[in-house]
């Protein structure tokens, strides 16, 4: 791949362009906001003047509800060798573009896609070559998928450094409702109940309400075009929900009962679901897409103050100790917080020594 045409300047579009452009990929740019692709190219992005033949391959990163129509208005004007769209839904677009008729020949020229990465902030600005390093790129080829257009969407995956994975488009949307739009309507139900709640219970908050209400941050209306272009996997999956919530309701509600019978009844209906969860967790890959491994915590406090996590890795470097993942909770009212450092079972009594040594306070 020498040349690139990204349609679509936002967060997906601007960071595949930078990866692109980063590896020596000459890169075109536009979008329906002229101003949004002269901002990506102003990042490094590419070029917002349109190239002066066919590229080698376009990437449509436009939303679900317009993917479609779009890829239907590139491939009329034969801007590209390939064809590749980024939209979070696969199955909906496709039957859309095939329904327009183009040319059988045209359409072979098509792959969809997905790679699995993103952020809260939207807009070019949000966007970092590095942003799907690691992270799954879904592509979803039918039979009549051309092996030059599945080479070319297997380079663009590796020069974002991303990793490739194949699956039909129904089921991709299946998938993707499960671990991404189900899980997203979740945390935006939770998040809602905090809007007028007292602001001495919001003070209360901790790391595990901001870690269920994270993704609650994203902009309704980009996810009202994912969410209408995938309704009915969701839907079910909210059902199946919904059903788990009215039976966690009920269980709840026999532990209020003065009836012991009852009361176990509730006591069982809660440990079925809080199992159920465990069960569930021990499944969602690890680092690096790993099965997933039990670490153990070496929590220390620290000033906020700049530097600080610095030190700790530093510190936890020279003590031979690779920190496997971080979380940082701040104290109410203080500026101070307590650091959890994830690391190897074997190595915890290690950097706790160590980091002892140099200084720092570590819960027991």
């Amino acid at each position: 791949m020498r040349t690139a045409l990204v349609i679509g300047t936002g967060l997906i579009g601007t960071s595949a362009a930078l990866a692109l452009a980063q590896r020596g990929v000459v890169v075109h740019l536009e979008d329906h906001d002229p101003g949004q692709a002269r901002t990506a190219a102003a990042l490094g992005a590419g070029t917002d003047e349109a190239p002066e033949g066919p590229v080698d391959l376009a990437v449509v990163a436009a939303p679900p509800a317009h993917v479609a129509a779009v890829l239907a208005d590139a491939m009329r004007r034969g801007v590209a060798r390939g064809y590749l769209d980024v939209a979070s839904v696969k199955g909906g677009p496709r039957r859309e573009l095939e329904a327009l008729g183009l040319d059988p020949s045209v359409m072979s020229r098509y792959i969809g896609s997905h790679p699995m990465s993103g952020r809260e902030k939207s807009g070019p600005l949000a966007a970092t070559g590095d942003l799907f390093e690691g992270r799954p790129w879904v592509l979803t080829p039918t039979r009549d998928t051309d092996t030059e257009v599945l080479n070319l969407a297997l380079e663009l995956v590796s020069h974002c450094r991303a990793v490739p994975v194949v699956m039909d488009a129904d089921a991709h949307d299946r998938a993707v409702a499960l671990v991404s739009h189900m899980p997203h309507l979740v945390s935006s139900l939770v998040a809602a109940r905090l809007e007028n709640a007292e602001e001495a219970a919001v003070r209360l908050c901790g790391q595990g309400i901001r870690d269920v209400t994270r993704i609650a941050a994203s902009d309704p209306r980009m996810w009202i075009d994912i969410l209408s272009a995938n309704p009915g996997p969701v839907a079910d999956l909210l059902t199946d929900v919904s059903a788990d919530l009215e039976e966690t309701v009920r269980a709840l509600r026999a532990l209020q009962s003065s009836d012991e019978a009852k009361r176990r009844d509730g006591v069982d209906g809660i440990e079925d679901v809080l199992r159920r969860g465990n069960a569930g967790q021990v499944r969602v890959p690890g680092k690096h897409g790993a099965a997933p491994r039990a670490y153990e915590v070496v929590a220390v406090f620290i000033d906020d103050q700049p530097g600080q996590l610095a030190r700790i890795f530093a510190d936890a470097g020279r003590a031979g100790v690779n920190i496997e993942d971080v979380r940082i909770e701040h104290a109410t009212g203080q500026q101070a917080g307590l650091v959890q450092l994830m690391v190897e079972p074997k190595s915890a009594a290690v950097l706790s020594a160590a980091l002892k040594e140099r200084g720092w306070a570590i819960r027991q």
